[in-house]
């Protein structure tokens, strides 16, 4: 049986976490201030359409994101050799066993499952089977790949705030989560260098003590490039 966790946090980069945790909580915010300014709307119609306007700038913060770390976007949105085509950005890591192909959603609540779509529909297939001849190069999914989601919700009593950013693998048939764990928690997975003190006594405890989650410098976007035409796809 696959350990997820050491898969994914074999696959999937540190750093890379802790700048999508910093981007989408920068974009929330974004979404709800740039609504409150701009537009004369009700309290319903004005949570709608910040919901919307922070799913679409935190799924192309997500994409600038992790091609900055490494990832690959899947080439034209398709699955090579099925018909299955995703609409929103699915990026591949490789890891040195099995590859994590990484999307981003939004769920309604902590730990409830994000609104099926067609996008990702196609990618929990990942979590049953891959045909063999898949095997192209490392921006191509694997028969091994596993679909992973960096998944967040916002606060439903703080506009613009986000309550909980987690890391979730959906079963195949789109009914639960197979994993599922709150970014803090996940991050605890990684083991930075051990700190070792001067001098040549080093007891067996404190070759044991390592570096957690150090302050993280503020994470500044890239300059936008031209925008291209892309599919419209769902979002959240």
């Amino acid at each position: 049986m696959i350990d997820i966790r050491r898969t994914i946090l074999d696959a999937l980069p540190r750093d890379l976490l802790l700048d999508l945790e910093d981007r989408l909580r920068a974009e929330a915010i974004k979404a709800y201030e740039v609504v409150k300014r701009e537009f004369s709307l009700n309290r319903k119609r004005s949570r709608e359409l910040e919901g919307q306007t922070r799913f679409r700038l935190q799924e192309q913060g997500y994409e600038e994101v992790v091609q900055l770390h490494g990832g690959h976007l899947l080439v034209d949105g398709v699955m090579l050799n099925t018909d299955l085509k995703v609409f929103q950005p699915f990026a591949r890591f490789s890891g040195p066993e099995i590859g994590v192909i990484l999307g981003f959603a939004a769920m309604p609540e902590p730990r409830k499952i994000p609104p099926k779509n067609m996008s990702r529909a196609a990618g929990v297939t990942l979590n049953v089977t891959l045909q063999p001849d898949l095997l192209r190069d490392e921006k191509s999914p694997k028969p091994s790949d596993i679909f992973v989601l960096f998944l967040t919700a916002r606060d439903r009593e703080r506009a613009g705030m986000i309550e909980e950013i987690a890391i979730g693998v959906i079963g195949a048939s789109y009914k639960d989560f197979i994993f599922y764990e709150s970014l803090d928690k996940f991050l605890s997975g990684y083991v930075a260098d051990p700190v070792v003190p001067d001098g040549p006594d080093e007891s067996e405890e404190s070759k044991k003590v390592v570096k957690l989650r150090q302050t993280r410098k503020v994470f500044i976007k890239p300059e936008k490039k031209p925008d291209a035409d892309v599919d419209e796809g769902t979002g959240d």
